[in-house]
């Protein structure tokens, strides 16, 4: 007798936006944001290797997640609105405010 087992993967896109409430490191090299329609800080990428995210077909490399920290610190000491930022990957869920602890995505695109 042959078992199947099935799995599945629900890879998303979500759209948040809002002011930068946190910008944070978790060591030893993830870089966390929660904006202020998130209810939680999600996992972004590392300044210190190439960052990929199940669930996507992009990855983000230390010097742009770097360049993305610079912005969002800006974006956080100046109380700019980002509008919108896009993220990508198995762990987005249904609602920006339903993040699990410890999840990660990709930011695919954000302008401010």
């Amino acid at each position: 007798m042959t078992l199947l087992l099935a799995f599945s993967v629900r890879s998303a896109t979500i759209q948040c936006g809002g002011m930068v409430e946190k910008v944070g490191f978790h060591s030893p090299d993830k870089l966390m944001l929660k904006l202020s329609s998130m209810n939680r800080a999600v996992y972004i990428c590392s300044p210190e290797y190439k960052w990929t995210v199940s669930g996507t077909s992009y990855s983000t490399g230390p010097k742009m997640c770097q360049t993305m920290m610079s912005m969002l610190m800006h974006a956080k000491a100046t109380r700019s609105d980002m509008g919108s930022i896009w993220f990508d990957g198995d762990d987005v869920p249904e609602n920006c405010e339903s993040w699990g602890a410890m999840k990660k995505a990709n930011i695919r695109y954000f302008a401010y």
